[in-house]
């Protein structure tokens, strides 16, 4: 039986945090010190999330990204990543990455089957780079994504868009993007840090970022194929040239499209990025429960969504963890 919830929405997108630790520590998701992570013991094996992954396989999932935290700090990432890629009915691996360790670990990635990674990477300037994330690892970022490109693998950039930080940042990321034959993904800031920072006037429209790429690079036309399901409304340059997507979670919410599914570091399944609730699967996978209990766990959570997280509502609420410990 598929991953159907009451609202018609079949679930085939599996988002998997294999680690809620980070290296970086971008000022809009994690505080500079004193964050508190989950124990080693606490954290799922890799045989508990191939188990997770393999019986939602079986209900019709057929994507899986592979997020954190910072994922490549989990020791020995590609033996996960060669056992994900294999399990029957998965057409589609990928993973996000802030890119800091990528120049090492893209060809052992790549070897063991990951074709497709995303960079989280809001700016080509070092000094602001050093600003957002409170760490100079720019050249390394920029190392990975160039080792990641010799290998072969398809990459796109992921770029929070910040009103009063990040405005400079955009022309420079599409023409870079234009150059290297790498689609950049705008992200509008979202309700998702651990120190009650968002606001709204901050958010930089997929609007305003569109109108900014036109004025200042090019002509932009809708994707004539896009997937409605993707988070990602997407663009390509009229003139050929690039690909743009545009993340538009607060100013065009796509709720009713949502096919995605996340599975916690710890072993919680979150129906939404924005949920309040979740569902324990750790219990059973550490308690000897079959298959086919893991599998009502699944439709149970999905069972339950919501219709949407409705950011700009008088009554939304924020999650109570934060991004980081969530899985990107």
């Amino acid at each position: 039986m598929a991953l159907i919830d009451t609202f018609g929405r079949t679930h085939t997108n599996l988002r998997i945090s294999v680690t809620d630790r980070c290296n970086i520590r971008c000022f809009y998701c994690m505080p500079e010190e004193g964050v508190q992570f989950g124990s080693r013991e606490e954290i799922l094996s890799f045989e508990e999330i191939e188990r997770v992954a393999r019986v939602a396989a079986t209900l019709g999932v057929d994507k899986i990204r592979v997020t954190g935290g910072e994922p490549l700090l989990r020791r020995d990432l590609p033996v996960l990543i060669e056992a994900l890629g294999k399990l029957p009915g998965i057409r589609e691996l990928s993973l996000t990455t802030n890119g800091v360790l990528l120049a090492r670990e893209a060809k052992p990635l790549f070897d063991a089957g990951l074709s497709r990674i995303n960079v989280h990477l809001d700016t080509l300037d070092r000094a602001r780079f050093q600003q957002i994330t409170r760490r100079d690892d720019f050249d390394r970022v920029m190392a990975g994504i160039d080792e990641a490109q010799r290998v072969g693998m398809r990459v796109k950039i992921n770029a929070v868009a910040l009103k009063g930080v990040t405005e400079d940042d955009i022309v420079p990321l599409v023409r870079f993007g234009r150059e290297r034959g790498i689609e950049i993904r705008f992200i509008e800031f979202m309700p998702l840090d651990s120190q009650g920072i968002w606001d709204l006037s901050k958010v930089l429209t997929a609007d305003e970022l569109v109108a900014r790429v036109e004025a200042e690079v090019g002509a932009l036309e809708a994707e004539p194929d896009a997937d409605p399901r993707a988070p990602a409304t997407e663009y390509r340059f009229t003139d050929g040239v690039g690909k743009l997507g545009f993340i538009a979670s607060v100013s065009r919410p796509f709720c009713m499209n949502c096919n995605r599914i996340r599975l916690t570091a710890d072993g919680k399944l979150r129906y939404c990025l924005f949920a309040v609730d979740e569902t324990d699967v750790k219990e059973l996978l550490r308690g000897g429960a079959s298959d086919a209990a893991i599998a009502e766990r699944l439709r149970e959570n999905i069972h339950a969504k919501w219709i949407g997280h409705e950011i700009q509502q008088k009554g939304f609420v924020p999650p109570p963890r934060p991004m980081y410990s969530i899985g990107g």
